[in-house]
């Protein structure tokens, strides 16, 4: 599953720089998360560093991309060789 920043973001800056994947940009308004490249810190740590350092915690589980433990390794996989 990848993951969604909600409108209730402040623009911190908290999140992006902590991503391993590059996920994390400033969008139009907030920061988004791409989910090509999300891969909810699978193959690098035991859970997601955004969710870890967000102050407000506005990231959850995005609803329009579940995947497996394993299709998260594969794409962690395809991202980093």
């Amino acid at each position: 599953m990848a993951l969604i920043i909600l409108d209730s973001c402040i623009n911190c800056d908290m999140c992006e720089p902590e991503c391993p994947n590059q996920a994390i940009a400033l969008g139009e308004e907030i920061y988004e998360i791409d989910p090509d490249r999300c891969t909810e810190c699978v193959g690098h740590y035991d859970k997601p560093t955004c969710e870890s350092v967000c102050p407000i915690d506005c990231i959850e589980v995005n609803p329009e991309h579940q995947e497996t433990e394993q299709q998260l390794l594969d794409k962690f996989v395809k991202l980093h060789g």
